[in-house]
């Protein structure tokens, strides 16, 4: 259950992120180590913010769609890049035509 930071913004522990998305801690600690999530730190408590926790959902489905942690991470440095978001949007395009041009040629073979 989310709390409300100083600023009145929703942080998250990593066990409620993990209970939400029925993932392990570890798994969460694991895309941390690879810099796809940067939470805050409390002392030695990390806090995530709604930031986190939305990329975590990204971070998921690229996943389930048979990304790469490369690719989720070069479409996750995109939103940073572009305010408007349509190189992101385009990379992620360009992503899933290859991904299914994959799944095509996994189905025929």
């Amino acid at each position: 259950m989310p709390r409300a930071g100083s600023d009145g913004s929703e942080l998250y522990s990593i066990a409620d992120l993990a209970k939400e998305f029925e993932i392990s801690t570890r798994t969460i600690r694991f895309y941390e180590t690879k810099e796809l999530l940067s939470p805050e730190r409390v002392g030695s408590t990390r806090v995530f913010r709604r930031r986190d926790r939305a990329r975590l959902i990204l971070i998921l489905r690229g996943k389930r769609l048979g990304f790469s942690l490369r690719e989720i991470s070069e479409y996750l440095s995109l939103y940073e890049v572009d305010p408007t978001h349509n190189t992101q949007r385009s990379r992620l395009l360009e992503l899933v035509d290859k991904r299914l041009d994959l799944l095509t040629q996994q189905m025929s073979d």
